[in-house]
């Protein structure tokens, strides 16, 4: 064992470099794919560490904190997936973020009944739940790792500590943000130079969120729910580190509801696609029925002598359907009794199916009714159907593999770019705004109450074969993840790409909408492709690209390919091992 550490400590001593930045690489042992080439790497030295995916995921996920803080970090939370070879099965890890002992349903509403503006709420102590992700980190290394804190959380350290060269996504991201940033000190302090974004190509340092690490790396989890770094999250909801003029809404974090925070392990969600098995995050995420529904629908359909175009209409209309069931049934079961064995029954799939014609629906559809497939004659409540919730589109999604057969797919986030803005005071890191994913009024699954987790859209996703790792997929965008994760599966199944392809294809999102979301990125609007779907009666809405995504492939020969993005997101960074 000592000898172990000594190797392990050696090897993530070097200097990061030794692995030039691409976005597909193919290799015969463990594989990392993320957004952050600095993630990636720490990923890969702890897996020539001898350290496992789960160590490995642990490692990215830190770095990913350092390099990427307006999309995840310490103070949001997470789901990770995870695919033991020794078991043979998925594990769901859950570490979402919890509303705190004070949290009442009418939180978000103002005096007179209506709903806060949701943008308004953001930035604001009341927007933060308790953060899960070191709890979450903590249980998948004591129960499926083989590392601890003090060897996974040193390369992000280092990159905190010696810092690196601010990117073009990382500039464009903290313009956006400067708005937010110019309310708090502590965030202007880090981020910002004279009220606006730190310049492209300037070195960023975080020794703050340095010694945050060091101090969760000697000891331990209760250092950041019981010591001094609870103490400062406590305060920091409570007092809001405001710029001078500005008011915000406190919230009301105790150090109890930080001690008595708890990661769950659940069920995943299981279910058969053509031949493969999809297994997806439960509640309180929304994206494991979601995608499991959708292609359900799909299965009705034989896809044989098909063309792209109607294959893709499927697709669309299949998530409009998976959508507004979603929308209307999917909470925290922990709280709300959601038929979910209805909603992911094959029979139900086939009675939902006969609203998908061959012309896109003109618009917004109604939820059906799962109950009748749940085996269940008891009456229930039937949730009124309700819009698509705002939810922002910005998260991190990474994939890890080692050389025994082991995958993590995991998601975490702080939810909208720079959560609520709050940097918390000495600690260098950004809390969420986690609380504002609730349905701000009922009735409705998706309400506030103490104690609950916010509905997530976040979708990491494992599929087998033959009970073997086929692929693993995953995506940040907020509800848009699940379109993303859906369309990557219909594009590597039905259409027949190579799982690099399928994830750089140009997406669409249709989440039960007038109009379905598409990327000018890629020049997807004027296509030939956006032109057959249009003659089939879709309508498109234009936004400059949608998630950035990462997986595997578990190839045929026993090859392993990771794939990270090409272009969105500045475009990501695929390692695998070669031996």
């Amino acid at each position: 064992m000592k000898t172990r550490k000594l190797l392990a400590t050696a090897l993530m001593m070097a200097a990061f470099g030794a692995w030039a930045k691409q976005a597909v690489d193919t290799g015969h042992g463990g594989a990392v794919a993320t957004i952050s080439h600095e993630a990636s790497q720490a990923a890969m030295e702890i897996l020539n560490a001898g350290g496992n995916a789960v160590d490995a995921a642990v490692a990215a996920a830190a770095t990913l904190g350092v390099t990427e803080p307006f999309s995840c970090g310490i103070g949001g939370g997470g789901f990770m997936l995870i695919y033991s070879a020794k078991d043979r099965r998925v594990i769901a890890l859950d570490h979402r973020e919890v509303a705190p002992a004070s949290f009442r349903p009418d939180v978000f509403q103002n005096a007179d009944g209506s709903e806060m503006d949701w943008q308004s709420t953001v930035p604001n102590g009341v927007a933060v739940g308790v953060p899960g992700t070191v709890r979450g980190w903590h249980d998948a290394l004591s129960r499926y790792g083989t590392m601890g804190f003090e060897q996974v959380l040193a390369p992000a350290i280092r990159v905190a500590e010696e810092g690196f060269d601010i990117g073009p996504n990382f500039h464009r991201i903290n313009t956006i943000n400067e708005a937010k940033f110019a309310r708090f000190s502590t965030a202007s302090a880090l981020y910002l130079k004279d009220g606006k974004a730190l310049a492209e190509g300037s070195h960023f340092r975080n020794p703050d969120m340095a010694q945050t690490l060091r101090d969760i790396a000697r000891g331990g989890v209760k250092a950041f729910y019981e010591g001094p770094i609870a103490a400062s999250i406590v305060s920091a909801v409570s007092h809001p580190p405001t710029n001078p003029g500005v008011s915000v809404i406190p919230g009301d974090i105790s150090m109890a509801d930080l001690k008595d925070y708890e990661a769950r392990v659940r069920q995943p969600i299981r279910s058969t696609y053509r031949g493969y098995e999809i297994h997806g995050m439960p509640t309180p995420s929304s994206g494991g029925i979601a995608i499991a529904q959708a292609l359900n629908l799909m299965e009705t359909f034989d896809l044989s002598g098909k063309s792209r175009a109607d294959i893709e209409h499927l697709y669309l209309e299949a998530s409009r359907v998976a959508f507004a069931d979603r929308n209307a049934y999917v909470a925290d079961e922990e709280f709300v009794d959601v038929p979910k064995d209805g909603l992911l029954s094959k029979a139900y799939a086939r009675e939902r199916a006969k609203v998908i014609g061959l012309s896109a629906a003109p618009g917004k559809i109604a939820a059906g009714d799962p109950y009748p497939f749940e085996n269940d004659l008891s009456v229930p409540l039937r949730p009124q159907p309700r819009p698509l919730a705002q939810e922002s589109m910005h998260t991190t999604h990474l994939a890890v593999s080692d050389r025994e057969g082991n995958v993590v797919a995991y998601t975490f986030t702080i939810e909208d770019w720079g959560g609520s803005g709050i940097v918390v005071p000495g600690r260098g890191f950004l809390l969420n705004n986690e609380l504002t994913d609730f349905d701000f009024s009922g009735p409705h699954p998706n309400v506030p109450e103490a104690f609950k987790r916010p509905r997530s859209s976040m979708s990491p996703t494992i599929v087998l074969k033959d009970g073997a790792p086929a692929f693993t997929i995953g995506s940040p965008g907020g509800s848009t993840i699940i379109t993303t994760a859906l369309q990557t599966i219909v594009n590597h199944v039905d259409l027949g790409m190579s799982l690099a392809d399928a994830l750089a294809a140009p997406r669409m999102s249709q989440r039960n909408g007038d109009t379905t979301l598409v990327e000018t990125l890629l020049k997807f609007p004027g296509s030939a492709q956006a032109t057959a779907l249009e003659a089939k009666g879709h309508k498109w809405r234009e936004t400059d690209q949608i998630g950035a995504a990462n997986g595997i492939r578990f190839n045929p020969d026993g090859t392993v390919t990771a794939v990270s993005e090409p272009l969105r997101h500045g475009g990501g960074s695929a390692i695998t091992q070669k031996q």
